[in-house]
């Protein structure tokens, strides 16, 4: 029996360095950001700012300021003023580049004026304005298909110029109040010494610019040694729309360097209308000039494709020829630029935004940013073969990326990743450190990593000292080793063992191969056989016979139908359902994850023979194809599950619970309907109280979940509320715990065959609504609905008012029952003593709050109908009430009188001279159901 080989290169070590994520979120919008070896420069629509490489804040200034100047728009200058003074001009930043040699920050734009203003900063100290000029330099709008860079321009022999390119979008109005437009194509000084001062566009002689013939979107733009090179978009109505290349020598002047003029279209493998061209990166290295370019294959971002090109420029055709720019323009012909076709399409990934490449020893490095927050990195061998791709980066929600992304130029081991609209993250180019093997490191197929012998871990190659280590070879390889078995005419059997890897300094001397037999009392490999040499093993076998082995294995295949739930979290979920025909001897299920690069597999929890549970493991952004595993592993059956951005929550209302729970708190998201559980901590203990529902919000992308709060223990003021997803905890919102609502008694009126109840309870921080409450007024056990419909605050006192409509001529009510939670409150019918205290407070009392003077000779106190007799069936005398006035001579005694068949109560105010003034008239009020038809309202009061 013959063993594969195993090759023992390194034993087991301490953990590698592991690279941090550190993110910064700035104040606005990002317009602009460029690197210049330590620092960071980044205008927002509020700031400018400037970070250290690590993305510590080192000094930010305000974008926003006043305009002074004269009458005219073109006198206006722009200065900035603090946070907290008055301003009416904002500068909005479209050129922000680094000029390192000049030492200088150049950020020029535009202020509310529509007037262009430019600056020269101090790269060490951004609020120190070297220079400022009201010049337009770039795009007059906010948003734009306009890119700027440096170039430089050899004058002579050894003696360069520097200029600022801007390329401006073109087919839309470019002058303003200050400016008459610009072309397409235009260089501007960078110093005082050069032709037309500094900002300046003019020529040797006169205005050098590049003109375009049609409606133009530039993309990207850098230059190569005296190469410069311009990508731009042409859309067009009635024909396919364009993606353009044009090569410029930067040579002798500005007016030289536009006629140099030759130009290329580049047409993707598949493309066709309305691709576009998205976002660009050139390839450090060459000649060739390499190129990748992320295009929109059918005119949006849905459907986007990583493509290489050549782009080597082609310097024997004519000059200034071009059917879509021109210097001159004087001839009227329309060659067709040639075409230029891609070397590979490497990636086909939906909704990638932006693309940075690099060089790594052999191989190229992508790093991808797309239109969900992830950072996909892409290695490609020098036979243009692709690795894996890896997910470096995701964020939790759809972040875009911003179209531009750059390298850390000091230790050139993170990626700078702007996520719209506000957000910068530091992202390591690699997680050697994740991988805790030999095998894993290399099969990892990352040429920025090695597995280090002296720290027996993957660690990035200038980590390791004495170069002691081992990494994968230049090209694209999918295993570690591979072999070869040889029989010669004399039936002897030789082994042959080809490693695939690269070895540092010192590795070489570490370097053998162990063979393992197939017992310990035989003698696998002859000791006839060469000696180990980097690459290669060779082990002539002791015996020359192999054994044969085979098994007949006959099954049923798995078939899916379905898998609940198909659209997950980056997290997964736990207990999802697969469902399907003879999935009876299934034991795992398989998931193809990174971009079908990368298996993983979950094992079967339960399993009908139709239905089977399984969790869904995490994963990146996407899609994934899932099979069912057999026991001899083989995989059948064919479904997709997508992976999307995990849950967030933006609000909770109300954020306040009472102690014994079961009040709806509604929580406003995204992607909440990947939450399966909500989970409250008291202290040590967690609650999961069940979701009621999910739904959208109509007036936006984000979704509302409902469900009810647990009930919490006594000494529990807070609780921490989160959302769980699969395995993971998101933190949401923090809730208060009160004391019950404290409902004091009710007061009903009776409205015709209606009762109106109004609801007393004492304020509190529950700010508790008609909805959280359910009503039933109480008769003889029977229970009548009391429709809620308004809530009013007066006095630290809520009063809630509803109605228990259609009442029987008999209803007397005994009892109020009020619910909220699970908790039901009883109360009483109000006392005779309370009732007459809430008819003196609506009627009585704004009655004599008049100004007391002594009264009139004749005037006495008053009623429209007699007082009646004591002995009348109606009545009984109910005691007196005394009522003193804001004047301490004022005062009111009332007789009160009760019916005897009902609980109504008349006032009456007694004939004897008063204190009072004549001053107003009230309306008498009755406190309940009139009595017989003997005993009438009292109607009006006059004093």
């Amino acid at each position: 029996m013959i063993l594969l080989p195993a090759l023992l290169l390194f034993l087991w070590g301490e953990p590698g360095r592991c690279l941090a994520e550190k993110g910064f979120t700035f104040d606005g919008r990002i317009r602009q950001f460029a690197v210049a070896n330590n620092a960071l420069y980044i205008a927002t629509q509020e700031k400018l700012y400037q970070l250290s490489h690590d993305l510590i804040l080192v000094q930010s200034v305000t974008q926003r300021g006043i305009l002074k100047g004269g009458p005219s728009p073109n006198d206006a200058q722009f200065h900035r003023v603090s946070e907290t003074d008055e301003r009416n001009a904002t500068f909005s930043v479209n050129i922000l580049l680094p000029f390192v040699v000049n030492r200088t920050v150049i950020s020029c734009g535009f202020t509310d004026n529509e007037c262009g203003y430019c600056e020269l900063l101090d790269p060490k100290n951004i609020s120190n304005v070297l220079h400022r000029e009201d010049i337009l330099v770039g795009p007059p709008w906010n948003r734009s298909e306009s890119v700027g860079f440096l170039v430089n321009v050899e004058k002579t022999a050894g003696q360069n110029e520097t200029y600022i390119l801007t390329a401006i979008q073109q087919g839309k109005p470019t002058s303003t109040s200050c400016s008459s437009g610009s072309d397409a194509v235009n260089l501007h000084n960078t110093n005082d010494k050069q032709t037309g001062l500094i900002f300046s566009s003019s020529g040797d002689s006169t205005t050098a610019t590049l003109k375009s013939k049609r409606s133009v979107e530039f993309v990207d733009g850098f230059q190569i040694n005296s190469i410069i090179y311009l990508f731009s978009n042409l859309p067009s109505k009635d024909k396919r729309d364009q993606v353009r290349l044009i090569w410029l020598e930067g040579k002798t002047s500005k007016s030289y360097t536009f006629k140099s003029l030759r130009g290329a279209t580049l047409s993707i493998s598949d493309g066709g209308e309305g691709s576009r061209l998205v976002a660009s990166s050139v390839i450090p290295g060459g000649p060739p000039v390499l190129w990748s370019g992320v295009f929109s294959v059918d005119g949006a971002q849905a459907n986007t494709e990583l493509v290489l090109f050549d782009i080597s420029p082609d310097l024997t055709g004519d000059t200034d020829k071009d059917p879509d720019f021109c210097f001159t323009c004087t001839d009227t012909s329309k060659p067709t630029p040639k075409t230029l076709k891609p070397k590979k399409v490497l990636l086909r990934q939906s909704n990638m935004t932006s693309v940075l490449a690099v060089r790594q020893k052999a191989w190229m490095v992508f790093f991808i940013g797309t239109g969900d927050g992830q950072l996909i990195k892409l290695v490609v061998d020098k036979n243009y073969h692709t690795a894996c791709p890896r997910v470096l980066y995701r964020a939790n929600d759809d972040r875009q990326v911003f179209p531009k992304m750059h390298l850390d130029q000091v230790d050139r081991k993170h990626v700078y990743v702007p996520l719209l609209p506000n957000q910068m993250e530091r992202v390591p180019v690699s997680k050697c450190s994740t991988y805790t093997n030999v095998q894993d490191c290399l099969s990892a197929q990352d040429p920025y990593c090695v597995w280090c012998s002296s720290k027996t871990s993957c660690t990035f190659e200038d980590d390791c000292p004495d170069s002691d280590w081992v990494s994968i070879p230049d090209d694209s390889q999918h295993k570690m080793l591979s072999y070869k078995v040889v029989k010669d005419s004399a039936k002897q059997i030789t082994l042959h063992i080809q490693t695939h890897l690269t070895l540092g300094q010192q590795a070489p001397s570490a370097f053998s191969c162990q063979f393992s037999p197939s017992s310990s009392s035989s003698e696998f490999c002859s000791r006839t056989s060469p000696a180990p040499q980097f690459p290669k093993c060779t082990c002539i076998l002791t015996n020359s016979t192999l054994p044969v082995e085979g098994l007949d294995v006959t099954v049923k295949k798995p078939e899916i139908t379905s898998i609940s739930p198909s659209v997950v979290s980056f997290y997964g979920s736990n207990n999802a359902v697969l469902s399907g025909l003879n999935l009876g001897n299934v034991t795992r299920v398989r998931f193809q994850l990174d971009m079908n690069c990368m298996l993983q597999e979950s094992p079967v929890l339960s399993n009908t023979g139709e239905r089977l549970k399984f969790h869904i493991p995490s994963s990146n952004k996407g899609v994934v194809k899932v099979c069912a595993v057999l026991p001899d592993d083989s995989c059948h059956g064919n479904a997709l599950i997508t992976y999307q951005s995990s849950p967030s929550c933006t609000s909770i209302a109300p954020s306040s619970t009472w102690i014994s729970g079961k009040r709806k708190l509604t929580v406003t998201g995204s992607h909440l309907q990947f939450v399966e559980e909500i989970v409250h901590e008291h202290k040590q203990t967690n609650v999961r109280p069940p979701i009621q529902k999910v739904k959208p919000r109509r007036d936006s992308n984000l979704q509302t979940l409902t469900y009810e709060t647990p009930a919490a223990p006594q000494g529990i003021y807070t609780s921490t509320m989160s959302l769980k997803v699969a395995n993971e905890t998101l933190p949401c919102s923090t809730i208060n715990y009160y004391p019950e609502p404290e409902f004091i008694r009710f007061t009903p009126t009776q409205t015709g065959n209606d009762v109106r109840i109004t609801i007393q309870k004492k304020a509190d921080k529950l700010e508790m609504t008609t909805a959280e409450l359910s009503v039933w007024g109480v008769q003889d056990e029977k229970e009548y609905p009391c429709i809620m419909e308004d809530k009013e605050n007066s006095n630290e006192t809520d009063f809630f008012i509803c109605e228990i409509q259609k009442t029987p001529s008999s209803f007397k009510l005994q009892m109020l029952e009020v619910k909220y939670g699970d908790k039901t409150v009883r109360l009483e019918p109000p006392s005779l003593l309370y009732q007459v205290l809430v008819i003196v407070r609506f009627l009585l009392i704004p009655c004599i709050i008049a100004a007391c003077s002594p009264p009139p000779a004749e005037d006495s106190g008053k009623q429209l109908e007699p007082d009646p007799s004591p002995t009348y069936p109606c009545h009984q005398p109910a005691g007196q009430l005394h009522l003193q006035t804001v004047a301490s001579s004022c005062t009111l005694t009332l007789h009160l009188q009760t019916l005897a068949s009902s609980s109504s109560l008349n006032l009456h105010l007694p004939a004897s001279p008063t204190n009072l003034q004549a001053a107003s008239t009230c309306n008498l009020w009755q406190a309940a159901v009139p009595g017989p038809s003997t005993c009438q309202p009292a109607g009006q009061l006059h004093l």
